[in-house]
């Protein structure tokens, strides 16, 4: 389900992006280079569609990041989320025996002073 739900929003982002380049408000861009749909449904009408595209796959961007939040969330107790459990109280653990294992410090020798003659 989270995969399908991300391949989704991967194409939905998409489209999003390619409707954005297309578009322009200021009646530029390159929607004024498809001349069979500005011939087809006029300029205004082009710029229209392009606006409810752009809202469309907006909404539907974000829906699709709340439903894989949620499916994200209610897959959480599958058996990796236990597995990475698992290692991280493994590794909490000491392997070693309990009490200073570490050898006593020594004291550094001291250094020869070639000062002196």
């Amino acid at each position: 389900m989270y995969l399908v739900l991300l391949i989704i929003a991967i194409i939905v982002c998409i489209l999003l992006g390619v409707i954005v380049l297309v578009q322009n408000p200021k009646g530029g861009g390159l929607s004024s280079n498809f001349s069979s749909s500005s011939q087809l449904l006029g300029v205004q009408k082009t710029g229209d569609i392009l606006e409810k595209g752009t809202w469309i796959l907006a909404i539907t961007l974000m829906v699709l990041s709340l439903a894989i939040n949620v499916a994200i969330k209610s897959g959480s107790s599958t058996s990796a989320g236990s597995q990475y459990r698992d290692q991280i109280q493994k590794a909490s653990k000491p392997s070693g025996p309990v009490g200073n294992t570490t050898a006593p410090l020594t004291t550094p020798a001291k250094p020869v002073d070639t000062t002196k003659k």
